[in-house]
């Protein structure tokens, strides 16, 4: 027995040399153990062992795991083990089963129930299955029932065991919880473009005629379209004549051509009167000679002119 705790002692001292990996546990354990009846004077050999073990996970599925149990009850023996341990199942499952291979190691040393013709040490083969929960944040319950036979021994034996596994660094051992995403980044949202627009209005009369002719139609619903978009503006309609005639003749004509052009916005277009001012200048400001037919032909107009701002479209 003394040579199994010094094996016990050397592998613990080399495992915790190794325990500046994340990924390790150790544990306590009961174990009771029912030992095939040839290797007995009378009945079975049958014992409960205390024990610790270690173990170490190379990823979130398998595990290498050294114990060692010594005897508190029944016949006298202890079982040092040396096992995988392969985990089944969804890794955040409440219960995760798992199956563990491997082998034991007995020490009858003082034992007085060995028959005759049995070593003091023996070993099997280890094959287990059992369930393990995490009962909180860094420790583990596990439960298996195990079977041994073949190897030194013809016999086949059972164990059951209870143990706590202690977690410590990372969390690599079943059941861990998938970290939380990280969080999205900001979505920043860009100042809209907005571009200014200007309409303009020119809508030319014939030789002392207030009449508003048909080929102005395209003018005159660009300049309504944007006033039902844009119910806050408000449209100044400014009329104007040539030279000819009167100072004052030329006042009347150039108001009532400002008139003509608001009432068809108005009438034709649905917008609202009040939203449409009209004012005459007469031949006061003319915007080309009064010399010839082309110049005083453009002098006779009415204009107007509208700027709003709007989000400019992707």
């Amino acid at each position: 027995m003394n040579s199994v705790k010094s094996v016990i002692a050397g592998l613990a001292i080399i495992a915790s040399s190794a325990a500046v990996s994340d990924s390790w546990y150790l544990g306590e354990a009961v174990s009771h153990y029912v030992l095939d009846d040839q290797r007995a004077l009378e009945g079975d050999i049958e014992g409960t062992q205390a024990g610790l073990h270690i173990g170490k996970y190379f990823s979130d599925s398998v595990a290498v795991e050294l114990g060692y149990g010594t005897n508190v009850g029944h016949d006298n023996f202890d079982v040092l083990t040396l096992s995988s341990v392969i985990w089944l199942g969804d890794s955040a499952a409440n219960w995760r089963p798992y199956a563990m291979l491997g082998f034991n190691r007995y020490d009858f040393t003082d034992n007085s129930n060995l028959a005759a013709g049995h070593d003091d040490n023996s070993s099997q083969i280890l094959f287990g299955l059992g369930l393990s929960t995490m009962i909180a944040d860094e420790v583990q319950f596990r439960a298996d029932l195990r079977g041994m036979g073949g190897h030194d021994e013809t016999g086949e034996d059972v164990g059951l065991q209870l143990s706590i596994n202690h977690m410590f660094g990372q969390k690599s051992a079943p059941a861990v919880k998938a970290s939380p995403a990280p969080a999205p980044a900001p979505v920043v949202e860009q100042e809209p473009e907005v571009r200014t627009i200007t309409i303009r209005l020119n809508v030319e009369f014939e030789f002392n005629q207030d009449r508003v002719k048909s080929v102005y139609g395209d003018q005159l619903e660009a300049i309504a379209a944007a006033m039902r978009a844009h119910t806050d503006i408000e449209l100044v309609l400014e009329g104007h004549t040539d030279s000819r005639g009167s100072d004052s003749y030329n006042a009347d004509l150039s108001s009532r051509r400002a008139a003509a052009v608001a009432r068809k916005i108005a009438e034709d277009y649905g917008i609202a009167s009040d939203r449409i001012s009209a004012v005459g200048y007469g031949e006061s400001r003319p915007i080309a000679t009064n010399d010839t037919d082309e110049g005083r032909a453009r002098n006779r107009r009415v204009v107007g002119e509208m700027t709003f701002s709007e989000v400019a479209a992707d």
